[in-house]
């Protein structure tokens, strides 16, 4: 779900936490680039982790990321600033060398063990589905204005009180200053709209599973056996074993996508009816055949399941031209029709519906006119 997330907190987990790791975001894009804005790396001196769009650019990051853990350290004085934050404008064509042709910024800050809460923190809201900003400053290290959380209020919710005046917040990362001409990294960290309801947890659904552990969504994986889910899970993933697996129909949200491919066919069609008696669903898939579908269409008509209630089930589930029947086969196919749908759905339901599109597009300019005088 967020790799780079998941990296830093288990790299703070480890016996070697003492050792830093350098956080990477991509803070604005003017023109082309190879990743949007929000986008994050985490680099070690011998690893890295996620990515900001690799090629040249990714590899001048490394090495600069890599240049600061070499940084003497000093204290947390601005003397020390280079070897703990950085904001650096990279032209990805005369300068890089890229086909993109743009401008990229990249924010760079050093993370160590003390900020194991913090991101552990930000993790656990995302889990909660609970969306947060990060606010770092980048012209100054001191501990009293270390990288803070806030909500969409504008409430502090982790890390010092000193916070700017912050503008309509955004989905990705912006920088801006505040009163004193100090630039900060205002960085959303948004919970995975797209969330699967998936029941069944047999060879199929542990495939599914598998494939959405890294991607922006989250997942209730449902089944009665509870010996059949294994022992770890992705991060983006929530077990619910119970013998009333049909009440997870009913405690859903609005806009859930629900994938049905348990053990037994008589739950299936249970599952199936329940769910097709909402109206508010954003996906429905249901493992099976043609015949499987005629089936489940006419018996489902007889519990009264208005006949035009079946063009929101999908059966059989996958896209088109692939027709294996392998597990790993099966899932990429679902995975990929999945992606569509969730992409369908980001483009008519924007995450914050009250950021007007002029509003986004003043703030941008002000912050590129910024940025250009002080990166």
């Amino acid at each position: 779900m967020t790799i780079w997330l998941n990296a830093l907190t288990t790299l703070m987990k480890q016996p070697t936490a003492a050792n830093p790791a350098i956080l990477i975001t991509v803070a604005q894009v003017e023109g082309s680039g190879p990743r949007a804005p929000g986008a994050k790396m985490v680099v070690t001196s011998l690893a890295q982790f996620d990515t900001i769009g690799g090629g040249h650019l990714e590899l001048c990051a490394i090495d600069i990321a890599r240049q600061m853990l070499n940084e003497k350290s000093v204290g947390l004085s601005g003397s020390n600033l280079a070897g703990e934050r950085r904001l650096q404008r990279f032209s990805l064509g005369p300068s890089l060398g890229q086909c993109c042709g743009g401008v990229v910024h990249l924010a760079f800050e050093r993370v160590d063990a003390n900020a194991a809460e913090y991101f552990n923190y930000l993790q656990l809201r995302l889990r909660k589905a609970e969306d947060s900003w990060r606010l770092v400053a980048l012209d100054c290290a001191d501990t009293a204005i270390a990288p803070s959380l806030c909500d969409a209020d504008g409430r502090r919710l982790h890390g010092p009180g000193m916070l700017p005046t912050l503008p309509t917040l955004i989905d990705s990362a912006m920088v801006i200053r505040d009163a004193a001409g100090q630039r900060w990294l205002l960085d959303g960290c948004l919970a995975p709209r797209p969330q699967l309801f998936l029941f069944g947890a047999g060879h199929v659904g542990a495939a599914i599973v598998r494939a959405l552990s890294d991607l922006p969504c989250r997942i209730t994986w449902i089944d009665e056996r509870e010996e059949m889910f294994p022992d770890l899970q992705p991060a983006n993933v929530t077990i619910e074993a119970t013998d009333i697996p049909e009440a997870l129909v009913a405690s859903a949200p609005p806009g859930v996508s629900f994938l049905v491919m348990t053990h037994n066919h008589a739950l299936d069609q249970r599952l199936s009816e329940l769910i097709l008696q909402r109206d508010d669903i954003g996906w429905f898939g249901l493992i099976g055949s043609k015949t499987k579908r005629m089936q489940f269409e006419h018996r489902l008509q007889e519990r009264g399941i208005a006949p035009e209630r079946f063009a929101a089930m999908i059966c059989p589930i996958g896209i088109q031209g692939i027709v294996g029947k392998e597990p790993a086969v099966i899932a990429a196919s679902v995975t990929a029709q999945l992606l569509q749908v969730w992409e369908r759905m980001a483009s008519t339901s924007p995450v914050l519906p009250s950021r007007s599109s002029a509003t986004a597009a003043s703030l941008a300019a002000n912050e590129e006119a910024s940025i250009a005088t002080g990166g």
